[in-house]
This record gives structure tokens, sequence and C-alpha cells, in this order.
């Protein structure tokens, strides 16, 4: 049987505002950065296709080891962090590589060649821990120009300012990837299956106008060990007559995507045990506090090391360093600011 396609359907097929061609033109036909982000795409396709599989490959469970944070790896760990390397490796373009998985940089093949000119700090796989029961996980990633000078340590021990691109792919009921470019906005990227590509489908994201829903995420079960102010804000957005809805899903990707499209605030603040808080800076913290302040909200630190300041200014003192985050609607943070100004500590007031 011949399948006839119409005309005009052909004519949309040609024209797909794909992520390549939208990297081609928004970025001045730079041809490294759009292979990078080329394998990129193909790392987040081949993980997609992973944690489609993952019960019928027989990829749940743990696999007997933990990774340079302490956290137990699961078998899709260790997959999708092959995947990425072998991606980025061989992509040509790439210096140095940092990931959740690896306890040292990765220095890629000829690293300080002028065409390998890029820096990637990335969680091949976000919120793994909850892979087993079929939760929304993720890929998140930053993307730094490499330094003067031989490739190594110092081309990753850097500002969050520095970085030329973050984003992160979610993989759920549709596989989104949400990149975004310095002083670029924020887009969406939805994988169509049918031709096997990334599709622009979201253009200029930014946070609802006023805050968007009264949301609030975070893991409260170290509430006892946090700070005062922390404790007060969480009973502010718990009371009054009209309290906000708690969302958490324990997988950051998932968490930060709901609160970047419908509103509200994410926190993972510092506590007693944790002074540092759980997540890491370079491929959890700054990636996502530039996507979140590209659309329009705040990325905060919370009081960390003395004081309430931006994510993105923090300099990490090894490549697997952590940072509390609060992150939202600038109505949201705000309430934050204010419990921390109450207690007599220095915070912006946000307009």
């Amino acid at each position: 049987m011949v399948i006839i396609i119409p005309t005009a359907e052909m004519e949309n097929l040609s024209n797909t505002p794909t992520l390549s061609n939208f990297v081609m033109s928004n970025q001045g036909q730079n041809l490294p950065l759009t292979i990078l982000m080329n394998s990129i795409a193909l790392s987040c396709k081949s993980i997609s296709t992973a944690v489609k599989r993952a019960g019928i490959s027989n990829l749940y469970g743990l696999a007997g080891e933990v990774n340079a944070t302490g956290d137990d790896q699961k078998k899709l760990d260790i997959l999708s962090n092959d995947i990425m390397v072998n991606a980025l490796k061989n992509s040509g373009v790439c210096s140095v590589l940092v990931s959740e998985e690896n306890e040292d940089i990765i220095i890629c093949p000829n690293a300080n060649s002028e065409t390998s000119k890029y820096v990637v700090a990335f969680d091949p796989l976000d919120g793994s821990s909850n892979i087993d029961c079929n939760v929304s996980v993720g890929t998140i990633f930053g993307v730094y120009e490499k330094t003067p000078g031989e490739a190594g340590l110092k081309d990753a021990l850097r500002r969050g300012d520095d970085m030329v691109c973050a984003g992160y792919c979610v993989y759920s009921s549709a596989v989104e990837l949400v990149l975004t470019f310095k002083n670029g906005g924020v887009h969406c990227f939805c994988l169509d299956p049918s031709i096997g590509e990334f599709v622009h489908t979201r253009k200029n994201m930014q946070f609802p106008e006023g805050g968007g829903k009264k949301i609030y995420s975070c893991n409260e079960g170290n509430s006892q060990q946090w700070d005062k102010p922390i404790l007060d804000s969480a009973s502010f957005f718990k009371g009054g007559a009209k309290p906000y809805s708690a969302r958490y899903c324990g997988s950051m990707v998932a968490d930060v995507h709901r609160t970047l499209l419908y509103g509200g605030i994410f926190m993972y603040p510092a506590d007693k045990k944790s002074t540092k808080g759980k997540l890491r800076i370079l491929y959890e913290g700054y990636p996502m506090a530039m996507i979140i302040e590209q659309a329009k909200g705040v990325a905060s630190t919370g009081l960390f090391r003395g004081t309430v300041g931006r994510i993105m200014e923090v300099v990490p003192e090894h490549i697997h360093d952590r940072c509390p985050i609060i992150m939202g609607s600038p109505r949201d943070v705000e309430v934050v600011y204010g419990f921390y100004r109450a207690a007599g500590v220095d915070a912006p007031e946000l307009e």
C-alpha cells in the first residue's frame, strides 16, 4: 500500500523547528556548539529508550556500587553515564567532563585542541533512586567554555555565571528538553518519536505572572534540622486561610519542571546535619539556577556560608561540592527572605 502525504503536511515536516535548527539560528552559526547540543540530545534520546525499557531489560535495582557522592548506584545510573560520557567524548568538541558518577574529572581525547572548546558538567540520571517505582527522572547539564592553558580541574571549578548554556531533560509521558543560553531565554523541546527529533514547543518560558499557583515543594523529613527562617517559611506555606499545595516527587528535574511551568517554590535547604545541603553545585544547582533566573525566577542558597545569596555566585571547593537550594517565583522566595530578615539576617528585598 502506498501512503500519500498531503503537500501541506510535507511542508510542515520540512519546516519542523528542531533543536539543531534552533541552536544554529540563535547562536551565530556556532558549529561546535551545535555539535555539542546534538551529542547531548543523542544521549537524552538513548537514555530515554533505556528508561522506557528498564523493566523489560532488567535494568531496575542496584548495581552494587556507590558513586562519587556516596549514593547507591542503580544499573540505569551506570548505563546513562556511559551513554553521556561516550557521546561527549566522541563529539570532538569537549575538553573536560564532570559527572556525578565519576570521582574525578574526565579529560577528553585531544582536550587541548582548538576544536575541544567546551566543558560539560552533568548528572546523567537525576532522581534515579525512584526509578524502580516509575517516577519521572531526568538528565541535567551545564556547559562552559574551556579556559586558556592545559585542560584540567581549573576548567570545572567555576562560578555558575561562567556557563554559556544549561539544560535538563525530563523522561516521563513525554520527553522534554529544557534549554537556556546566556541571555537567550528558556526554551522547551519535545521529542517527536515519529521523526526522532526534539521539536521546539515552548518559547521564552517564564514564571507565571504574579507567581503562578501556590505550590511548595520540599522534603520535610529533615524539617526538625532546619534553621528557624526555613521552618517559619514552611509553616507559612502550610498555614493561613488558603494554604499552599504540597507537591514533592523526590526527583529534582520533575519538581523544578513543575515549579517552572506552574509557579511556586522548590526548596532543598541546608540543615544541622547537612550544612551544605544535599544537592550538588556543578551539575544540579548551577544549571537549574541558570534556567530559573532566565525564566525571571529567583535561585538562592538561603543562609549559606554566612550570607543569603545567589546559587550562581557560589564557588565550589571540589567537583562534587554541595549547596542549599531555594528556587522559584519571586513572590515565594520573598517569603523566605522575609523570615530571614525577621531573624536579623540580611537578605535582599525582591520586587
